[in-house]
């Protein structure tokens, strides 16, 4: 059987994400300090009009412009909030809306690398692959050295800035939240702001997404038209399924028009707790679900070059709130152990997305109404 954790997924496909409108004074994740933990940020047209007619202040193509501009706008300290270390950014070029990141991966950081990137923002309308990419180190004038465990000052054309990684190592799922079957993975905050805690069901073979809610959650929920244990998020349209058998909500199905621009709501499979896994118990999770992968990742997921990662995505992508219906009755017919495959789903035509300029297919079509994963027997 063949289903979305058996795709290979591309390391760089994680690097579009759409939020508001911003200029090239860049509004950059968040950022450490009181205005932006405490005070309502209040947004402007006119904003969105000046930066959207603002005229260039670099050469779009000119790489190491770019990523003096992303510094020059940060303040000394910034906190970096997904747990797959991305700091994403955007602005405005000729009236085009850009989008990016730099990452600070676990596994080559502390060799002083970080990896930029940036590109004409994915729309329903237009998808234009033709991106900009560099891995930076010393060799590009680039100074990234270790501050702490979870802080990393980086230095370029005389600006340092010090990116603080999200420290929620210490998140766990209460007692009532975890079945005797299954192991948690770690904590995953997700781009959208909403935290997960990833579990592994070792009857079933699959993985799960589960709402933390041991801090406030980030959204406001209606009911579903479909059932009244399935909720959905008002700004994130995240689906949640109220688990029968345990006190906790399984994450179903997130918005296919969200997947389709690849935007900060497209789902938490890129963002693993990479900061936080405890030796090899993610690899051997992932090896329980594929046997096949033996000896073709790493105890991150990542192949031997590094280049493709292991997709763990097994919720719905709807592109209609009824279609949430397969997911409800499913969960009302079946008993555990076989319940829970409800809520892991197999996808056709399934590749993987990719940043622009990347010589991997781009387009990510991993199922338009996916089917629901034969129970494991």
């Amino acid at each position: 059987m063949v289903g979305l954790n058996d795709v290979w997924r591309t390391t760089m496909c994680r690097i579009v994400r759409n939020c508001g409108p911003a200029g090239i004074a860049i509004l950059l994740a968040a950022f450490v300090g009181p205005a932006s933990a405490a005070e309502t940020v209040i947004h402007y047209n006119k904003d969105y009009v000046d930066e959207a007619m603002a005229p260039p202040s670099f050469d779009v193509s000119d790489k190491m412009a770019v990523l003096a501009a992303v510094l020059n706008g940060l303040p000394d300290k910034v906190k970096v909030y997904p747990t797959e270390n991305y700091f994403y950014f955007w602005f405005h070029h000729k009236g085009i809306k850009y989008a990016g990141n730099l990452r600070f991966d676990v596994a080559d950081r502390d060799a002083g690398i970080v990896h930029f990137n940036y590109f004409k923002d994915f729309t329903d309308w237009q998808r234009d692959e033709n991106g900009y990419s560099a891995d930076l180190g010393k060799a590009d004038g680039i100074v990234l050295t270790k501050a702490a465990d979870l802080a990393y000052d980086l230095e370029f054309r005389g600006r340092k800035v010090r990116f603080e990684l999200n420290d929620v190592g210490a998140s766990k799922p209460p007692a009532d939240a975890l079945r005797p079957n299954e192991t948690y993975i770690g904590p995953v905050f997700d781009e959208s702001a909403i935290r997960f805690f990833l579990v592994f069901d070792n009857d079933q073979k699959i993985f799960l997404y589960l709402l933390d809610e041991t801090q406030p959650v980030a959204d406001q929920f209606d009911i579903s038209e479909v059932s009244d244990r399935i909720t959905i998020g008002k700004r994130t349209g995240f689906a949640f399924y109220d688990d029968r058998f345990a006190h906790r909500k399984i994450l179903a199905g997130i918005s296919q028009l969200n997947t389709s621009v690849n935007n900060y709501l497209d789902g938490p499979f890129d963002q693993l707790p990479d900061n936080f896994l405890r030796g090899d118990v993610l690899q051997k999770a992932i090896l329980a679900e594929s046997p096949e992968s033996a000896g073709k990742i790493d105890r991150f997921g990542n192949s031997p070059d590094g280049e493709t990662r292991y997709l763990i995505a097994p919720y719905m992508q709807y592109g209609d709130v009824s279609e949430l219906g397969a997911v409800s009755d499913c969960a009302k017919k079946e008993e555990p152990p076989v319940y829970y495959s409800c809520f892991s789903y197999v996808g056709s035509n399934e590749t993987e997305d990719a940043p622009p300029g990347d010589s991997t297919d781009p387009d990510r079509v991993e199922s338009d109404v996916p089917d629901i994963k034969q129970p494991a027997k």
